[in-house]
């Protein structure tokens, strides 16, 4: 069972949980972050390091995000990996706040 980057991270990418992965199991898109299934050991690190509460156990994600799990795995197969903390989008602390933004991941 993997980590999964849902709809909550869109338009934001803060990369704390990229700081503390021990495997170096995150890609970064244009404006979105996935984690590779293949790569991830399951140790839930970054779960609490996320400040938008994406993050979630395969297991545990919500009904309505569930799609993430196969988008996760589809991104991180052409995404390039990210493995250092970097500034979130400028206007990352605005966006935190929306909830319906899955339309406007940029692949």
């Amino acid at each position: 069972m993997a980590y999964v980057v849902t709809e909550a991270c869109i338009k934001c990418k803060y990369t704390d949980c990229v700081e503390v992965c021990p495997v170096d199991c995150f890609r970064e898109g244009p404006n979105f972050l996935v984690i590779d299934p293949d790569e991830c050991i399951d140790c839930s690190v970054c779960v609490g390091e996320c400040p938008v509460e994406a993050i979630f156990a395969e297991d545990d994600v919500p009904e309505d995000q569930r799609d993430f799990v196969a988008l996760n795995a589809e991104l991180a197969k052409r995404w390039p990996r990210i493995v250092a903390r970097k500034e979130p989008l400028p206007d990352a602390d605005v966006w935190a706040k929306v909830k319906r933004k899955r339309h406007l991941l940029v692949r």
